[in-house]
């Protein structure tokens, strides 16, 4: 049975390929174009794919994430043609082995080749299943599972983590699961809201001081950074930190020891960090307003929220949680939900991604009262004025799709007629499919009914793209 798949148009670079793979006992397969090669992933056991480009414009590089999907989760070398360092940044990130421009460097590939094969045979042993406490996550989605895979590798060690998301992705929710799973979970989790902290008493809060450091220091006071000696110090939004701040905070990091304000001696704390932001750290360093050196030292273990609009997979299960919660605070009986409740949560953006979620449900349950069902109109008038307006969007009038015939000479038998418009029919549908479903293919097939294979064989058949 073949181990690797090659997508590529290039009919000759492609049998060069096979014959190389050959020679070294490598069995391989070959397709021109995606929609045939996620077709033949879905169904066969491929744990390396070789991703050239199609004989079209088509951007292979946009479908990275949907090959990572498939359920052998091969790894992926892109064989590109685009010299531009940009493309290889975009490919690592989006998951990609390796990346490598054409023309192709037979010897080197054969060693990548060898090498990711080898890392994917060896991953299962690697990745062990965990029994986690997931402090409150829900959902199953891979992309979900993607993420406590990394809170499994980060509950392991003692390892700076810096966890990254917009807002109201769940980021102290992840942070709490890291400590919640270390060996640190018994001692203390230290909240320290960066955004919150005042200029003139950020040492103070941070290191504590002691009685008389100050006018209106009183009493000696224990700060922030020792309180969670044992346990895990929690940064949040650590990119709104000053920079007086940073320096010092640098100094903590490296030796675990500081000065109370005013104090004479140096105490420590033996503490875990992780820190969270919304913000791109790195776009700040470039700036100066975020240190270069403390950037590096809180990137130990990257972990990235994906936005809600990105987890549609984990959808029903949130919503399913969410109304339980909401109806157990309200002190009612649970509530059931519509199809089109779910639909209309579905299609929304969600700029607020989980808390604002958290908040329409909320809202959902208290406008229902003693309806034991809840429905899109319980929701507020600004997720379904969205949700309609996203429906219309781009859409053609119904006179441009289907203009009146008058010319007698022009007029098309039945069987042409149908043809013609049947194609026009599934383009439109398509397009709106994918409109709708933001070009999420799991989505796509829970509202169409079709399976990926023939969705992406109509898509390909009908040139439509992934929005």
């Amino acid at each position: 049975m073949s181990t690797i798949l090659i997508i590529d148009g290039d009919r000759e670079l492609a049998r060069n390929l096979m014959s190389e793979l050959a020679r070294r006992d490598l069995h391989a397969a070959h397709c021109l174009n995606l929609s045939k090669g996620l077709a033949m992933l879905h169904v066969g056991d491929f744990q390396l794919v070789l991703l050239g480009e199609e004989t079209g414009d088509r951007n292979t590089l946009e479908y990275l994430s949907t090959l990572r999907e498939v359920p052998s989760r091969p790894e992926i070398i892109v064989l590109s043609g685009n010299r531009d360092p940009d493309a290889a940044e975009a490919a690592i990130r989006s998951g990609a082995w390796n990346f490598m421009p054409k023309p192709v460097n037979m010897p080197r590939l054969m060693v990548l080749v060898e090498r990711a094969l080898d890392y994917h045979r060896e991953r299962p042993a690697k990745s062990a299943p965990v029994s986690l406490r997931r402090e409150g996550i829900i959902g199953n989605s891979r992309m979900l599972n993607s993420c406590l895979d990394i809170v499994a590798e980060a509950a392991a060690s003692d390892v700076s983590v810096l966890i990254t998301g917009e807002t109201g992705t769940g980021k102290e929710l992840f942070a709490r699961a890291i400590h919640a799973n270390s060996g640190r979970a018994k001692k203390t989790f230290v909240v320290v809201d960066c955004a919150a902290l005042p200029d003139t008493l950020v040492e103070s809060m941070l290191f504590g001081h002691e009685r008389g450091a100050f006018t209106s220091a009183d009493n000696r006071s224990i700060g922030l950074v020792k309180q969670a000696d044992g346990g895990t110090l929690f940064l949040d939004e650590v990119g709104e930190l000053p920079l007086s701040a940073q320096k010092v905070f640098l100094r903590v990091l490296e030796g675990r020891s500081f000065r109370p304000v005013g104090g004479a001696q140096e105490i420590t704390s033996n503490f875990r960090l992780v820190a969270a932001t919304n913000r791109d750290l790195e776009a700040m360093v470039r700036a100066e307003t975020f240190r270069r050196d403390l950037y590096y030292r809180l990137r130990g273990i990257r972990l990235e929220l994906s936005p809600l609009r990105d987890l549609l997979d984990d959808m029903n299960d949130l919503v399913c949680h969410f109304i339980r919660r909401a109806c157990h605070r309200q002190g009612i009986d649970n509530k059931g939900s519509s199809p089109d409740f779910l639909d209309t949560l579905l299609q929304y953006d969600w700029p607020g991604n989980i808390r604002e979620l958290v908040n329409a449900i909320d809202q959902a349950v208290l406008r229902a009262g003693s309806e034991p069902i809840l429905y899109p109109q319980h929701l507020s008038r600004t997720i379904r004025a969205s949700v309609a307006r996203l429906q219309v969007a781009d859409l053609p009038a119904l006179e441009e799709r289907t203009p009146p015939m008058t010319d007698p000479e022009t007029f098309p038998d039945l069987r042409t007629y149908r043809d013609r418009h049947l194609a026009e029919l599934e383009t439109w549908y398509l397009k709106n499919l994918m409109l709708i479903s933001k070009g999420h293919i799991p989505t796509a097939c829970r509202l169409s009914g079709l399976s990926r294979p023939r969705l992406y064989a109509l898509l390909k058949e009908r040139g439509v793209d992934r929005r």
